[in-house]
């Protein structure tokens, strides 16, 4: 979806912002969305950072630069760059079996490599299922109901999306580091790049500054006809599946994790590469996901890697184009790495920046 008259690429920066300016405000009234943040990195240099709508619809709170948003499973991209750096100390090994980090797993679990769970091509059964956590009751409950079910498909056959993936590796960040996973992130990313309020937590957790996140939702009409209405939605998380799927931050500070990555001062530039690489099976093909990255193009010139969560906060990196764009929104189903590259699309072609 492009704007009538602005389908050309912008010619420089300048050009390219107010271009996104007109798209994002279109987008929103398209798609009914409350609040938004953009941010835009271009050749390292964060270009735009800025936020519209509301954070907190009923009481008319606009949301700001520093408005927290939940990204869900956006997470796990973080997720994947802590595993390199434990990989990179010499502490993980990416290639070995999860049994060398963690005891008391199902036999048929054992041989399942680290990077098969960042990649989800484990072929274990998921600890969540349509109703939230299995088992009837807390994660104790969850954790020996899903032990107890026969493996989804032999490892390495095939990309299945999972829960239990990343709660395995969160366990493993926790073992290795000697730390909460938490604190890992806390003290060798969000400290480094500059993440001063990036936090964990779900929605019934009282975090202050953060946005409401809303559905439209049929489900309980008020009058026939009443028609979609603004509902909120709320996130259970869990604290055993928290490394994957929980973090509150801003597009501000995605932009300056990601200007970080690109400077190798979070991992080396060598492995940055390595974890978008996907990961493949044991057919030869590609997975689709990389270590905690969806890949969403691998042709050369126009590779895409990704952070997606929630149906409503996403972050794109155009690594030939030198270019990330991340939005973050208070709607699920706004999907927003459906319409990031039309945005990008305004920036290719933009001058590149001097370094400064």
């Amino acid at each position: 979806m492009l704007i009538p008259g602005l389908c050309s690429a912008a010619g420089d920066v300048d050009a390219a912002n107010e271009h996104t300016r007109q798209f994002v405000r279109q987008t929103m009234k398209e798609q009914r969305i409350p609040g938004l943040q953009i941010a835009i990195v271009k050749d390292a240099q964060i270009v735009l950072s800025e936020s519209y709508g509301l954070a907190n619809v009923e009481d008319r709170i606009a949301t700001s630069k520093t408005t927290l948003f939940p990204i869900n499973s956006a997470t796990k991209s973080f997720a994947g760059v802590a595993l390199m750096q434990l990989a990179e100390a010499g502490l993980v090994d990416l290639d070995a079996p999860v049994s060398r980090y963690l005891d008391d797993l199902p036999e048929a679990w054992r041989a399942v490599r680290v990077r098969q769970l960042l990649a989800h091509t484990s072929g274990l059964p998921d600890i969540v299922g349509a109703q939230g956590l299995i088992g009837g009751g807390g994660e104790a409950e969850a954790w020996k109901a899903v032990k107890a079910l026969p493996m989804d498909a032999p490892i390495g056959e095939r990309f299945a999306y999972n829960q239990t993936n990343y709660a395995l590796l969160g366990q493993i960040i926790a073992r290795q580091s000697k730390m909460p996973h938490e604190r890992f992130f806390a003290e060798r990313q969000f400290a480094p790049a500059g993440m001063h309020t990036a936090t964990f937590g779900d929605g019934y957790d009282l975090v202050a500054n953060a946005a409401s996140v809303y559905i439209y939702s049929r489900s309980r009409p008020l009058a026939a006809g009443d028609g979609d209405r603004l509902v909120h939605w709320f996130d259970d998380l869990p604290g055993g599946l928290r490394a994957g799927s929980a973090m509150k931050t801003t597009a501000d500070e995605i932009a300056h994790w990601l200007v970080a990555l690109d400077q190798g001062r979070l991992i080396s530039t060598d492995n940055v590469q390595r974890m978008w690489t996907s990961e493949k099976l044991n057919s030869g093909e590609d997975a689709g996901w990389a270590a905690g990255w969806p890949v969403l193009d691998t042709t050369p010139g126009k590779r895409q890697v990704a952070g997606i969560g929630g149906g409503r906060s996403a972050f794109v990196v155009f690594p030939d184009d030198g270019l990330a764009v991340v939005v973050l929104t208070n709607l699920v189903g706004s999907n927003p790495q459906r319409f990031i590259p039309s945005i990008a699309a305004f920036y290719r072609t933009a001058q590149k920046i001097p370094a400064p």
